[in-house]
């Protein structure tokens, strides 16, 4: 789902919301209404390891030299 952080440069409030490419209305400030916010980068976290996602590349986190695989 494509969820999206923005930042108001008018009042700086900062929401979240989800955006599609087929959406037709421009982006509004659900605060004070100002038209095209700042869209922010956004910093995620996984948990799924290599193997978990299927990916046949090692981890560079272990070695098979210390025992893990």
């Amino acid at each position: 789902m494509p969820l999206y952080e923005f930042s108001c440069p008018k009042c700086e409030h900062e929401f979240e919301q989800i955006v599609f490419t087929s959406d037709k209305e421009p982006i509004k400030c659900p605060k004070c209404g100002a038209l095209e916010p700042e869209r922010l980068l956004s910093v995620f976290s996984s948990n799924i390891s290599p193997k978990t996602a299927g990916s046949t590349m090692p981890s560079s986190c272990a070695t098979p030299s210390r025992g893990f695989s």
